[in-house]
């Protein structure tokens, strides 16, 4: 278990701003290069969108792990780019129908102590959502393990809206969301 020495801040648009450098930081070191001019620009359209939420873990002034996520809008582009077509009732969009998760981190020498399902709890708790989805790299197995044991179900694959774009695992989860009794599931 992570323990009393790391601290949960939840944040709206905001306050993430305040925190941008820090979160660019630890995306490029999750994702081994220097985000670039767009990844910027989408986090920042992110954090302006009505509902943003953003929970960070930090050990003294040193970030270890954030999540956010926001609510959908009915234009969305979320249900585009899937693999198969999927009924209309389950890709229609209305507000207050679904809050996707958008980013899940954890540096990689935090993880495997609760700090991911402790960010992934505060992210959700609450939510008045009927549901949140998330996209999820078919290959990232702890990840992956993490999400089932956590309730999360695949309902389809997608490439999303860039050219070249990796085909990701699409996963749901009926809300409003309680861990499970055990605090035994995995973590990333």
């Amino acid at each position: 278990m992570a323990g009393s020495e790391i601290t949960y801040r939840v944040l709206d648009g905001a306050g993430a701003g305040a925190a941008a450098a820090d979160l660019l930081a630890l995306a490029a070191e999750a994702g081994g290069r220097e985000p670039d001019a767009e990844t910027v620009r989408r986090a920042r359209v992110r954090r302006r969108q009505p509902g943003f939420t953003l929970v960070t873990a930090w050990h003294g002034q040193y970030l270890v792990g954030y999540a956010s996520g926001l609510p959908l809008r009915p234009a969305t582009s979320w249900w585009r780019g899937l693999t198969a077509p999927l009924p209309e009732e389950v890709t229609t969009e209305h507000p207050g129908r679904t809050f996707a998760v958008t980013e899940l981190l954890v540096r990689a020498s935090w993880r495997r102590q609760g700090i991911g399902r402790e960010l992934h709890e505060l992210l959700l708790a609450g939510r008045k959502e009927e549901r949140a989805t998330l996209t999820v790299g078919p290959a990232a197995s702890a990840a992956q393990a993490a999400c089932r044991a956590w309730g999360w179900r695949k309902l389809a694959r997608t490439r999303g809206d860039d050219d070249g774009a990796p085909v990701l695992d699409l996963l749901v989860l009926d809300l409003p969301w309680s861990p499970p009794a055990s605090k035994d599931w995995p973590d990333y």
